[in-house]
């Protein structure tokens, strides 16, 4: 039986998509700054509540802010569902975060809340005003656990994990804080502070990550 010969070219199959990873991780980065950048400008243009209010305020019904707002959260969704196609195969764990993440992100896009978008315990939500809110803190949770799930992993590369345990040093005691403070105080300025900084960490970590994995793809030598 004969051979084919030996060319020195890989078969397809040792490739394993990695330009579709490639271009998955440069339109993620693409994704979070066009979602930031849109999300930035509806809170600032939005209520004028400076922290003192959620950031979903800025896409409350009835606010001129809402059609912006919500095309950054869903930009964003778009960037945690291309990060999760830009994974590695062996972190399949944590793209199924990301997918999750990504999920819940749109239905906290596609559901608004109402004015002042009031949470339990010291207000009194509507239907919306809690599907809204349970959907926005799933997918923060989903995002902060898939930098725990990366910065554990022994299948990640060494860059990426180093990125993803800065992001959840600073992303787990912010998401305590949010959490202790919205149960103890409510709605206010320490909340507003709060939230904001650890949306920037998630930012941040999406950002630092699609360019550590995009810039391992254009290293890595075609074979």
């Amino acid at each position: 039986m004969s051979r084919a010969p030996f060319t020195g070219v890989a078969p397809p199959g040792r490739v394993g998509g990695a330009p579709g990873r490639a271009a998955a991780a440069s339109a993620a980065a693409g994704c979070v700054l066009a979602g930031t950048v849109a999300v930035t400008v509806a809170v600032v243009a939005g209520p004028g509540l400076g922290l003192t209010g959620y950031v979903s305020e800025a896409g409350s019904a009835g606010s001129a802010s809402a059609p912006t707002y919500r095309i950054g959260v869903f930009a964003l969704a778009a960037a945690l569902l291309l990060l999760a196609a830009a994974l590695p195969p062996g972190l399949r764990g944590t793209a199924g975060l990301l997918a999750v993440g990504s999920v819940c992100t749109v239905l906290s896009g596609a559901v608004t809340c109402s004015d002042g978008c009031p949470l339990p315990p010291f207000e009194t939500p509507t239907v919306a005003d809690l599907v809204h809110g349970a959907a926005s803190i799933a997918a923060v949770a989903a995002t902060v656990l898939a930098m725990v799930s990366i910065s554990c992993s022994p299948h990640a590369p060494p860059r990426l994990r180093r990125v993803a345990r800065l992001g959840a040093a600073v992303a787990l005691p912010l998401a305590g804080a949010v959490a202790v403070a919205l149960l103890a105080v409510g709605r206010g300025s320490l909340v507003g502070g709060l939230e904001r900084l650890l949306l920037a960490t998630a930012a941040g970590w999406g950002l630092a990550t699609a360019s550590v994995l995009g810039l391992a793809r254009r290293r890595t030598p075609s074979m």
